[in-house]
């Protein structure tokens, strides 16, 4: 399978099963383009009104070698090695923790209700903190390096249940062999030197959570009287960008159909300072106001476009900074079989509510049939975990002819059931935008390798 598109001036060549990108010249593209479908002799003829039929001979020459070198028009050798790994007992590698089901703002988008995940407001105890380090122990296999992450509603509103959490989990570390690696989400309203101090010691990242502009902000993150969080938030989140040096955390906003134009959003947050920025789309139902739709899309793209091109820009001034979604390693990355398998909601990644209940990850909290057991018992609910377990882009019918899925893992399972009922489905809108986001960021790169 091959993609091509043209963006900057450049024409690029996807590859999609070897993971080969190729930059080439007018010639090759439209050899490429048409290599599968004609013959030689087709091929000449069809070029032969726009280029030198010389030049046309050399460019099949130089496909042919690439497909001889798999790397081009490659065949797909990683399904049934994906099937069979799928058939893995799986190990436990993070949880995120509902420290709280309450919060301080009521954010209009919010899928957790305002934090109450379709039940009562509730904070989580110790004791309940420390069973699931527990749990996460004793199901982490040979796995050493272990994430949790402290989330809500507002983790900083029970922040003492936090840091014993963490303590207790630092005293088990040695005895374990184990490392935690803790994160912490946080809407800033309660952030203070001294919670700074403590995340900045103790948290691997932290996730800062502002949409953009001030008028942006404060029209979806406000708290219950309406008032705007915007200036209170602001000044914390710098300081804490700049006490991490810039390094290990990113503001995290969502856009909306209010601020279609996200780009300025995102560099109103690098003209701020910060380095590590991640503003993603609102997943809403299409009869909300705020919510995405599909007539949203080209704009949308075009966003994504002067963002590429500002960010390549600025690179070469000396005022570069990260955008999430454009961060991809065309040499490593994650291996073939995490590409193909996801983000391991249901069976490696687990959320835990306040009174200890598991659940596939966080957007499913609340949602009773996805109870998969509870810290105390384990995981009970064995066929809703097997459910996620076989979940991969070769289960999910719409992923088999996308070029993408080798980069998005086939998408959020819980946004496929709020939209379809079905894990095994995709949301659409989001598909379109994480294959232009994709786009994006395989340029970007090229720009910086061509240098």
């Amino acid at each position: 399978m091959v993609h091509q598109y043209k963006m900057g001036g450049m024409n690029i060549v996807i590859d999609v099963y070897s993971g080969a990108v190729h930059v080439v010249d007018d010639i090759v593209y439209d050899v490429i383009e048409n290599y599968k479908k004609m013959s030689k002799e087709d091929l000449i003829n069809n070029l032969s009104s726009k280029y030198d039929k010389q030049a046309i001979l050399e460019s099949i020459d130089e496909v042919n070698e690439l497909v001889d070198k798999e790397l081009l028009f490659t065949d797909d050798t990683y399904k049934e090695a994906i099937l069979e790994f799928k058939k893995r007992q799986p190990v436990v590698k993070a949880l995120c923790l509902h420290i709280a089901h309450d919060c301080n703002l009521s954010c209009k988008y919010c899928f957790a209700g305002e934090g109450e995940y379709h039940g009562d407001r509730s904070l989580m105890s110790s004791e309940i903190g420390k069973k699931s380090i527990d749990f996460l122990l004793e199901n982490s296999g040979n796995r050493r390096n272990l994430e949790v992450d402290f989330f809500g509603g507002e983790p900083l509103m029970n922040f003492e249940v936090v840091k014993d959490i963490v303590r207790y989990g630092r005293s088990k570390e040695k005895e374990y062999n184990k490392n935690f690696r803790f994160t912490i989400t946080t809407n800033g309203i309660l952030l203070d030197d001294e919670i700074m101090d403590f995340i900045n010691e103790n948290m691997y990242n932290v996730v800062l959570s502002i949409d953009g502009r001030k008028e942006v902000n404060d029209r979806m993150r406000c708290s219950k009287n309406g008032k705007g969080s915007y200036d209170i938030i602001l000044p914390k989140f710098i300081k804490m960008a700049e006490s991490r040096n810039q390094e290990n955390y990113y503001v995290r906003g969502t856009y909306t159909h209010y601020n279609l134009d996200f780009a300025k959003d995102v560099l109103h947050f690098a003209d701020l300072g910060f380095k590590q920025t991640s503003i993603e789309p609102v997943v809403a139902p299409a009869d909300m106001p705020y919510a995405l739709q599909e007539e949203d899309i080209p704009y949308l793209c075009e966003q994504y476009d002067i963002l590429a091109e500002e960010m390549i820009k600025r690179k070469e001034e000396n005022k570069d900074f990260n955008f999430f979604h454009f961060m991809i390693d065309l040499s490593q990355g994650p291996c073939v079989i995490k590409r193909l398998s996801g983000c391991g909601s249901g069976t490696e990644y687990l959320a835990v509510t306040p009174w200890g209940d598991l659940f596939p990850c966080h957007q499913f909290v609340g949602i009773d049939e996805f109870k998969l057991g509870t810290v105390d018992e384990g995981i009970t609910n064995t066929a809703v975990r097997n459910t996620f377990k076989e979940c991969c882009v070769y289960s999910k019918e719409k992923c088999q002819n996308c070029w993408a899925k080798f980069y998005c893992s086939g998408g959020c399972t819980a946004n496929a059931y709020q939209f379809h009922g079905n894990i095994y489905d995709t949301y659409e809108i989001g598909c379109e935008l994480e294959r232009k986001r994709v786009e994006c960021a395989i340029y970007i790169k090229a720009k910086e390798m061509l240098k």
